[in-house]
Order: structure tokens, then C-alpha cells, then sequence
């Protein structure tokens, strides 16, 4: 009897795993075609019908990922709270921040946004273009997709630069043709203790941000935007991996949004080209960074006062 006990947690974690590997592997393969198909469309003619029967298709595609997180991730509490001056609406048009530990930060994304939020791209390397369905469908989609130079690469060749500041502009602008969200996670990496420690990080709970995208993004979108929306994701339980989420390991999950309030100096000014304002900006991020920390511990303490 007791040899049955131990065995019932590992029978339910392959059942299912294998539940969800089927389930999102079949659904990846009835969705993907489609949007790959009337992807191809746009090399011979921009439709907006098309775009938006591809956004129609793909939340398709997330809603069978929610569908398993409700109903086969049975045990998962979520604690979503948005802040009241934060007025979300699927014909939006928004500019996200995250905090960024773990590849299932993108799934909470997609599971909180599906239905109070457009799509939400995010900035991706050109290089997951060669990805079969996902990379394709990234750049159909509409994600910036982004070739990165090494320092060494542009110092031999400064076009390059200004090379991908056009293809960036040229990204963010062609989602002007129908609301969006756009996630930009300014640690650039996923936290980690060791890359905090070499990072010599002032903050508790993150890593340093990284502000040129985030300039570069507002510098495009800004004064075409409803909000510049900053999402905070909390594990109490510590980040987990995807394996893990997907395996019904994660118990708890909190998450934040609110609404940051952008200076009008922000707006209309050269980040890469003016030294004065590159510094003025990256002190203002980091006062973000400062809040956002701060409400990283309290929403961390709500969690442990619920456990005494």
C-alpha cells in the first residue's frame, strides 16, 4: 500500500506530461499551417484581414494553453491584481515592462493578457527565425525580430548600428496597424543568484535593467500609446523551470500590473546621440526599478504572513 502512495505522484506527473505534451503538440500543428499560410500571403500583398485573422488564430492556439493551465494544472492559485488607474482594453495599444526568472514568465504573460490585452510580441532574435513554426510565425506575427551585433562587429563596420536602430523603428512601427502589447524585459536575462552576485546588483530582487531598448521603443511608440504598463511576476515558491510549471509543480503565482506614468521629457529626444539625456533616462528607470523591488518584497511578505 505504501509502495502504491509513492508511486501515484509520479503516475500523475507522466500522465500529465504526456497529457500536456500531446495536447499543445497538436494544437501547434493544427494552428501553425494556417498562419504560415496566410503569412505567405504578405510577401505579394499587406492585408490587414489577414493580420488580424493570424492574431484571431494564434489566440486560438493560446486559449487551448489556458484551457490546460484551468484544467490540468488544477492545483494552481493565481493572485492577479491591477492597479485601478490601469485601464486595460483589447484595442489597445500598450508598452510592457517585466521582471524576467523564468521561461514561464511568458505563459503567465499569455495567460493573464488573452483576454483583457492585444497580443503581446516581444522583442526575439533574428536567429529563431530558422525555428520550424515558431520562429515563422514570430515574424509573421509582427515580433521585432532582431539581429545583434557584437561591439567588435560594429567597431569594423558602424553601419551596422544604424543598421539595426532602422530595422527596430521600421519593427515597432508596422505594429501601428492594429492594437498590440509590446513586452520588453529590461534585465535582458533571467535572474538568476549567480548573475546577481557578479552583477553586484543594487536591488534585492532584480537584475540591473537594461534602458535602451525601452528608450528605443518609446522614442517610436510614445506619444502613439495608451500606457506604458509595467507587469511584476512573483513565484513564492521560487522561479520555477517550464518543465516544472507544466508538471502541476508550481502552486502559486502572483502578479502585478500598474501603470507608469511617462515625463514628458521622455518623449522626442536621441538616447544613443545625447549623452545629457541617456543619463537622465537610466536614472528614471532606475527609480522604477527601485519601486518595482520594493513591491517584489511586499507582495513576497503577503505570501509569507499567509503561511504563519
Amino acid at each position: 500500500m505504501s509502495s502504491q502512495t509513492k508511486k501515484q505522484p509520479i503516475l500523475k506527473k507522466i500522465t500529465r506530461g504526456l497529457t500536456v505534451g500531446s495536447v499543445i503538440t497538436g494544437s501547434t500543428f493544427f494552428h501553425g499551417p494556417p498562419v504560415l499560410a496566410l503569412g505567405l500571403t504578405k510577401l505579394f500583398k499587406q492585408s490587414t484581414k489577414v493580420d488580424e485573422t493570424n492574431i484571431h488564430i494564434t489566440n486560438s492556439w493560446l486559449g487551448v494553453n489556458n484551457w490546460l493551465i484551468d484544467h490540468v494544472l488544477p492545483h494552481l492559485e493565481w493572485q492577479i491584481s491591477i492597479d485601478d488607474d490601469l485601464d486595460l482594453s483589447m484595442q489597445g495599444r500598450y508598452l510592457m515592462t517585466c521582471n524576467h526568472q523564468s521561461w514561464v514568465d511568458t505563459t503567465v504573460n499569455q495567460y493573464f493578457g488573452l483576454t483583457r490585452m492585444p497580443l503581446t510580441r516581444f522583442f526575439t532574435k533574428w536567429e529563431l527565425i530558422f525555428i520550424p513554426f515558431v520562429g515563422q510565425a514570430f515574424k509573421i506575427l509582427g515580433f521585432p525580430m532582431m539581429k545583434r551585433h557584437s561591439k567588435e562587429q560594429i567597431e569594423k563596420n558602424p553601419e551596422l548600428k544604424t543598421r539595426d536602430m532602422e530595422e527596430s523603428r521600421k519593427a515597432c512601427e508596422q505594429l501601428l496597424s492594429q492594437p498590440f502589447t509590446l513586452l520588453n524585459y529590461l534585465e535582458g536575462t533571467r535572474f538568476t543568484p549567480e548573475k546577481h552576485a557578479e552583477q553586484h546588483s543594487p536591488y534585492q530582487h532584480l537584475l540591473k535593467p537594461k534602458a535602451g531598448g525601452l528608450a528605443l521603443a518609446l522614442n517610436i511608440l510614445g506619444d502613439k500609446i495608451d500606457a506604458l504598463v509595467d507587469m511584476t511576476i512573483v513565484y513564492p515558491d521560487g522561479a520555477p523551470g517550464y518543465g516544472d510549471f507544466w508538471l502541476g509543480d508550481v502552486n502559486r503565482i502572483a502578479v502585478n500590473l500598474r501603470k507608469i506614468e511617462i515625463p514628458s521629457w521622455v518623449l522626442g529626444s536621441n538616447y544613443e546621440e545625447d549623452a545629457e539625456y541617456r543619463e537622465r533616462f537610466q536614472h528614471w528607470v532606475h527609480e522604477l526599478w527601485i519601486e518595482k523591488d520594493q513591491l517584489i518584497e511586499r507582495m513576497k511578505q503577503q505570501y509569507r504572513a499567509t503561511q504563519v
